[in-house]
Protein backbone atom coordinates (compact mmCIF):
# COMPACT_ATOMS: atom_id res chain seq x y z
CA UNK A 1 0.00 0.00 0.00
CA UNK A 2 1.38 3.46 -1.38
CA UNK A 3 -0.94 5.50 1.32
CA UNK A 4 -3.62 5.78 3.57
CA UNK A 5 -6.44 8.95 3.67
CA UNK A 6 -8.82 9.55 6.55
CA UNK A 7 -11.32 11.63 6.33
CA UNK A 8 -11.57 14.31 9.05
CA UNK A 9 -15.02 15.64 8.11
CA UNK A 10 -15.80 19.22 6.97
CA UNK A 11 -14.48 18.26 3.51
CA UNK A 12 -11.13 17.73 4.88
CA UNK A 13 -8.71 14.63 4.41
CA UNK A 14 -5.67 13.56 6.00
CA UNK A 15 -3.31 11.49 3.41
CA UNK A 16 -0.42 9.42 5.35
CA UNK A 17 2.47 8.41 2.54
CA UNK A 18 3.20 4.80 4.37
CA UNK A 19 6.50 4.78 3.57
CA UNK A 20 8.14 8.32 5.01
CA UNK A 21 4.83 9.48 7.71
CA UNK A 22 4.64 12.58 5.58
CA UNK A 23 1.38 14.21 5.88
CA UNK A 24 -1.00 15.77 3.14
CA UNK A 25 -4.05 17.44 4.50
CA UNK A 26 -6.92 18.29 1.72
CA UNK A 27 -9.86 20.62 1.51
CA UNK A 28 -12.65 21.11 -1.19
CA UNK A 29 -12.22 24.60 -2.91
CA UNK A 30 -14.04 27.17 -2.30
CA UNK A 31 -15.81 26.86 -5.25
CA UNK A 32 -16.96 23.56 -4.65
CA UNK A 33 -18.43 23.82 -0.62
CA UNK A 34 -14.88 23.97 1.27
CA UNK A 35 -13.24 26.40 2.71
CA UNK A 36 -9.74 26.39 0.25
CA UNK A 37 -7.54 26.18 3.27
CA UNK A 38 -5.25 23.51 1.69
CA UNK A 39 -4.60 21.94 -1.51
CA UNK A 40 -7.85 20.56 -3.10
CA UNK A 41 -7.18 17.00 -4.38
CA UNK A 42 -7.45 18.49 -8.08
CA UNK A 43 -4.85 20.97 -7.18
CA UNK A 44 -2.62 17.69 -6.13
CA UNK A 45 -2.90 16.18 -9.73
CA UNK A 46 -2.12 19.15 -11.86
CA UNK A 47 0.79 20.36 -8.88
CA UNK A 48 2.17 16.42 -9.43
CA UNK A 49 2.27 17.37 -13.13
CA UNK A 50 4.88 20.22 -12.57
CA UNK A 51 6.63 17.97 -9.56
CA UNK A 52 7.33 15.09 -11.67
CA UNK A 53 8.20 16.62 -14.88
CA UNK A 54 10.86 19.03 -12.69
CA UNK A 55 12.03 15.67 -11.41
CA UNK A 56 12.48 13.74 -14.32
CA UNK A 57 14.40 16.48 -15.51
CA UNK A 58 16.26 16.94 -12.96
CA UNK A 59 17.35 12.91 -13.54
CA UNK A 60 18.21 13.70 -17.30
CA UNK A 61 20.26 16.95 -16.01
CA UNK A 62 22.29 14.67 -13.44
CA UNK A 63 23.25 12.69 -16.14
CA UNK A 64 24.08 15.74 -18.35
CA UNK A 65 25.98 17.46 -15.15
CA UNK A 66 23.80 20.38 -15.35
CA UNK A 67 22.44 22.04 -12.26
CA UNK A 68 18.77 22.43 -12.03
CA UNK A 69 18.35 23.78 -8.58
CA UNK A 70 16.18 27.34 -8.23
CA UNK A 71 14.59 26.47 -11.03
CA UNK A 72 10.87 26.69 -10.21
CA UNK A 73 7.76 25.52 -11.81
CA UNK A 74 3.95 27.50 -11.33
CA UNK A 75 0.79 25.40 -11.87
CA UNK A 76 -2.23 26.91 -12.82
CA UNK A 77 -5.08 24.37 -12.56
CA UNK A 78 -8.50 24.94 -14.69
CA UNK A 79 -11.52 23.25 -13.80
CA UNK A 80 -14.02 22.50 -16.24
CA UNK A 81 -17.90 21.72 -15.87
CA UNK A 82 -20.40 18.88 -16.86
CA UNK A 83 -18.86 17.54 -15.72
CA UNK A 84 -16.91 18.90 -12.79
CA UNK A 85 -13.62 17.74 -13.82
CA UNK A 86 -9.65 19.04 -14.55
CA UNK A 87 -10.15 20.90 -17.62
CA UNK A 88 -6.54 22.24 -18.28
CA UNK A 89 -3.48 22.56 -16.54
CA UNK A 90 -0.62 25.38 -17.39
CA UNK A 91 2.61 24.35 -16.70
CA UNK A 92 5.03 27.31 -16.25
CA UNK A 93 8.90 26.64 -16.04
CA UNK A 94 11.31 29.39 -15.04
CA UNK A 95 14.98 28.73 -14.86
CA UNK A 96 17.43 31.00 -13.04
CA UNK A 97 20.35 32.50 -14.52
CA UNK A 98 22.81 30.07 -13.07
CA UNK A 99 21.13 26.80 -14.92
CA UNK A 100 24.16 26.49 -18.04
CA UNK A 101 22.15 24.60 -20.63
CA UNK A 102 23.03 24.29 -23.67
CA UNK A 103 20.57 24.16 -27.19
CA UNK A 104 20.85 20.33 -27.17
CA UNK A 105 20.98 19.96 -23.82
CA UNK A 106 17.54 22.22 -23.40
CA UNK A 107 15.78 20.30 -25.93
CA UNK A 108 16.85 16.66 -24.56
CA UNK A 109 15.53 18.01 -20.52
CA UNK A 110 12.45 19.66 -22.44
CA UNK A 111 11.38 16.17 -24.30
CA UNK A 112 12.28 14.16 -20.74
CA UNK A 113 9.47 16.29 -18.96
CA UNK A 114 7.09 15.32 -21.25
CA UNK A 115 7.85 11.61 -20.56
CA UNK A 116 7.42 12.02 -16.85
CA UNK A 117 4.82 8.87 -15.78
CA UNK A 118 2.28 11.82 -14.29
CA UNK A 119 2.28 13.44 -17.47
CA UNK A 120 1.79 10.14 -19.56
CA UNK A 121 -1.40 9.44 -17.28
CA UNK A 122 -3.05 12.51 -17.77
CA UNK A 123 -6.33 11.91 -19.80
CA UNK A 124 -6.11 13.55 -23.46
CA UNK A 125 -9.20 15.79 -22.82
CA UNK A 126 -7.40 17.24 -20.47
CA UNK A 127 -5.66 20.39 -22.37
CA UNK A 128 -1.61 20.46 -20.85
CA UNK A 129 0.28 23.87 -21.93
CA UNK A 130 4.07 23.40 -20.84
CA UNK A 131 6.16 26.71 -21.48
CA UNK A 132 9.63 26.50 -20.67
CA UNK A 133 11.32 29.94 -19.54
CA UNK A 134 15.11 29.37 -20.60
CA UNK A 135 16.36 32.78 -19.65
CA UNK A 136 18.92 34.73 -22.16
CA UNK A 137 22.06 34.06 -19.98
CA UNK A 138 21.41 30.41 -19.80
CA UNK A 139 23.39 29.66 -22.72
CA UNK A 140 26.61 27.92 -22.03
CA UNK A 141 29.45 29.92 -24.62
Amino acid sequence: MTSQIIYKGNLRTEATHLQSQTVIETDAPVDNHGKGERFSPTDIVATALGSCMLTIMGIKARDMQVNLEGTTVGITKIMADSPRRIGGIEVIFTFPESVQADEKQRLILERAAHTCPVAKSIHPDIQVNVHFGWTAFAVQS
